[in-house]
């Protein structure tokens, strides 16, 4: 089943009614009261927007039993929180234990297959939206060696982010730059809670990375194995820019489409699947590799047109 991302925009009062979300607002459109209700078991992310959302303790904690992941937005409506249930598996500390002791070689040879990945899928969206040409890029992907030693990753993204959206002169890949940036923060905030979501599911400690070590960021996991996964958000972006002509600013319509990133389509082992399954499909390859049952990753490829 396809999980719902749901987000709240607005002033509501949610709560737990056998095991389903209630949700207590006013209908936009007659501006009457009204009340709707969701299955806890279909949702799998709940965004929090607005300051006026009031949730409930017992709905939190079915939330957390249900592996929902829960974001927090701040004062700029921008992810700034994410909630994830401590006990997600129940070989989870087995695989922590696993995920501790791993060798630095199996974390470099991990590392390899992923930034090998996202260089390929780059250059299959930076073919798609402009034409332009990436034999480059898919040569670095094969060039790619354990541990990216020689930063192939940083080279692809350069020549990437310099051709991808080329109605915008001079556009500069920044947490805090210009517009579509905000676009591209949001929906990369809704893919690590999906990718977090995922790791925790696969009993896994999404802190630890193989590569990411930042001291100061408690999903470095979920950063590394999102890499590979970020250039279906920015072909979501371009689309959205170029072909849907929308404003390159974080609006009410671009939110909406952010919003279907969980379900968008993706190629994994020959099949179209939807994003939040092929990530749990990632994640659960990520789990044997530490166990020693596998040494290969596996992640979704974009194909070249």
């Amino acid at each position: 089943m396809i999980k719902k991302t749901l987000c709240f925009s607005n002033r509501a009062y949610l709560s737990l009614k056998l095991k389903q979300l209630v949700i207590n607002n006013v209908n936009p459109e007659t501006g009457c009261e009204q009340v709707l209700t969701r299955p806890i078991e279909d949702i799998g992310v709940l965004i929090i927007e607005s300051p006026q959302v009031t949730i409930t303790s017992a709905l939190m904690s079915s939330l957390l039993d249900a592996n929902v992941a829960v974001i927090f937005c701040d004062a700029k409506h921008m992810p700034s929180g994410l909630l994830l249930p401590l006990d997600g598996n129940t070989l989870q500390s087995e695989r922590f234990g696993d995920q501790i002791v791993a060798s630095l070689p199996l974390k470099k040879q991990l590392w390899q297959q992923t930034i090998s990945a996202k260089i390929r899928n780059q250059a299959a969206v930076l073919k798609r939206a402009n034409g332009t040409e990436v034999g480059n890029m898919l040569k670095w992907s094969t060039q790619v060696r354990s541990g990216d030693p020689d930063n192939l990753e940083g080279r692809a993204a350069a020549y990437y982010w310099r051709n991808l959206f080329e109605t915008i002169p001079g556009f500069v890949r920044r947490q805090e730059g210009d517009d579509p940036n905000s676009l591209l923060n949001y929906g990369y905030a809704i893919l690590r809670a999906v990718i977090a979501r995922s790791l925790v599911g696969s009993g896994l400690l999404p802190t630890l990375g193989i590569h990411h070590s930042n001291k100061y960021n408690a999903y470095c996991l979920a950063d590394d194995i999102m890499e590979p996964y970020r250039p279906y958000v920015d072909q979501l972006v371009v689309d959205m820019i170029k072909n849907k002509y929308l404003s390159p600013e974080l609006t009410k319509a671009s939110k909406k489409i952010l919003l279907s990133i969980p379900s968008l389509d993706v190629r994994l082992k020959g099949l179209n699947r939807p994003l939040m399954v092929a990530v749990s499909m990632t994640t659960a390859s990520l789990a044997k590799c530490y166990g020693g049952e596998s040494r290969k990753l596996v992640y979704p490829e974009i194909p070249l047109e």
